[in-house]
């Protein structure tokens, strides 16, 4: 574990940073990206060639709870609850405000067969925008793109909703538990989710992004399992080096996602048991080799350096981006979905609007709300 010159994507401000998960954190921004991508073109979930990336989201969450528990659970007995919550608005919340407004922006420009934005009036959407900033939930009056989504101007912004959550659990309650208690809620909440897994109607955990059919719990059932348990694997974690751990673990993170989806209409339990045991044995098993080890070579410190710094920015960005070029394609019957250099392109194209919002609005304005406020 070496310190990151800017370790934009970890979240402890003082401390040196764990390159491996920097790293993974950006592999699993990218599956995102994926995953998104595939969504939008596939026929149904057996053509989707990253079906289970939203898994991604439970890994987030995983590693959110072990760099949280790095960075504050020495000082979580005199560590006020003001104190926190300002640190960790200032961290999240800038990428969420632009994210919004990144989304209001290509909203316009979105409209294509399956979504008729013209309808939309721009009273409306400023009031989206409003809420999508504000990270409050939409209702359906409110939901412009029509499809249900609690955020929909930028979708992936879920997320941050339930990572507030968690984030006020914490320090309200879950920062107080021995490693015993902390210890036994992981284990109540990985059967719960387990349970959820096998008996929900979709098969899947794909969950929290909408509220309709209990939704909002689904969520809370990915992040009250993944953010305790990153946070146990932060007290409990050692030294292991293995050497090219980050690209093991990359694989296997992409291989979660890549995986086809397992069991028909009649066994939607099998697909559910499969993402189940992802989250809670190959995720913990991911996030403690990344922690336990420290990268070996300079290919892998710079590529982690990068892909940590741009996972954040990577994640609140590139929906809008692909909502546009995803509508664009379907305006002009492109037969996009089968052209690998266009979607090559998108994805750079992701990557460089998330280095560029980093570089210039990210970490400027952090900086000046810490002067500031911290």
């Amino acid at each position: 574990m070496n310190p990151s010159p800017i370790s934009a994507g970890a979240f402890a401000d003082t401390k040196p940073h764990y390159h491996l998960l920097d790293g993974l954190r950006g592999v699993a921004a990218l599956v995102v990206i994926c995953f998104h991508i595939g969504e939008d073109f596939a026929t149904n979930s057996l053509t989707h060639y990253f079906s289970h990336g939203y898994l991604a989201v439970d890994f987030f969450f995983m590693l959110s709870g072990f760099v949280i528990g790095y960075a504050y659970d020495d000082r979580r007995n005199s560590m006020s609850v003001g104190s926190f919550i300002k640190r960790r608005v200032i961290r999240l919340h800038p990428m969420v405000i632009v994210g919004a407004l990144f989304g209001a922006v290509m909203f316009y420009g979105q409209g294509s067969e399956y979504l008729n934005v013209q309808s939309v009036p721009l009273a409306l959407l400023a009031f989206a925008t409003l809420l999508n900033m504000l990270l409050v939930p939409a209702w359906s009056g409110v939901e412009v793109r029509g499809f249900g989504e609690i955020f929909p101007l930028n979708g992936p912004a879920w997320s941050l909703f339930f990572e507030y959550i968690a984030n006020l659990l914490y320090v309200l309650f879950i920062r107080k538990l021995s490693t015993h208690r902390l210890a036994l809620l992981v284990f109540a909440m990985a059967g719960a989710l387990l349970g959820y897994a096998l008996t929900n109607e979709s098969g899947t955990l794909g969950a929290g992004w909408t509220f309709a059919n209990g939704g909002f719990w689904g969520g809370m059932l990915r992040v009250m399992f993944a953010f305790p348990a990153g946070l146990l694997l932060s007290r409990v974690s050692c030294k292991c080096n293995i050497r090219g751990a980050f690209w093991w673990c990359a694989m296997a993170i992409a291989a979660v996602a890549m995986a086809p989806r397992i069991g028909g209409e009649g066994q939607l339990w099998a697909n559910g048991l499969y993402e189940a045991l992802c989250v809670l044995v190959v995720f913990p098993l991911m996030v403690w080799l990344g922690a336990s080890g420290q990268t070996t070579d300079a290919l892998s410190t710079r590529v982690c350096n990068f892909l940590g710094n741009i996972s954040y920015p990577l994640y609140l960005t590139h929906f809008p981006l692909l909502y546009t070029c995803f509508a664009y394609a379907k305006r002009n019957n492109m037969p996009f979905c089968e052209t690998f250099p266009q979607i090559l392109a998108l994805i750079f194209a992701c990557i460089a609007l998330a280095w560029l919002c980093l570089r210039y609005y990210d970490v400027p304005v952090r900086r000046w709300l810490q002067r500031r406020l911290a």
